[in-house]
C-alpha cells in the first residue's frame, strides 16, 4: 500500500501536469532561414561566387587544415577547399521599450 503522504503528493501533482500550456510559434517567426548558408561539400570558389569576399579569413589550423571565413551573419569552416560546416552567428535580442 502507498503511504498516505506520498499518495497526497501524487494527488496534488497530477492536476498540475494536466494544466500545461502549449506555446505555438508561427513558422515565419521561428528564426532565420538556414538554407541560405553554404552547404556541406561546397567548394571555396562556389562560396566566394555566391557570398563574396569574407569580412575576415583565418589561416588554416591543424591537420587536416581547417580554415574559417567569417561573414557578417555567419562563419564557414573548410577542410582543404570544401565546406564542412556553416554556423549562423547569434544575433542579440532586441529589447522592447514601451
Amino acid at each position: 500500500m502507498i503511504p498516505s503522504p506520498l499518495l497526497l503528493a501524487l494527488a496534488l501533482l497530477l492536476p498540475m501536469a494536466a494544466q500545461a500550456d502549449t506555446l505555438t510559434i508561427p513558422i515565419g517567426q521561428q528564426g532565420a532561414d538556414l538554407t541560405d548558408l553554404p552547404q556541406l561539400g561546397q567548394s571555396k570558389r562556389s562560396v566566394l561566387e555566391r557570398f563574396g569576399l569574407a569580412d575576415e579569413e583565418h589561416a588554416p589550423i591543424g591537420k587536416p587544415p581547417i580554415t574559417r571565413w567569417d561573414y557578417r551573419e555567419f562563419s564557414v569552416y573548410f577542410e582543404y577547399d570544401h565546406v564542412i560546416n556553416s554556423v549562423r552567428h547569434q544575433q542579440p535580442r532586441t529589447i522592447r521599450t514601451e
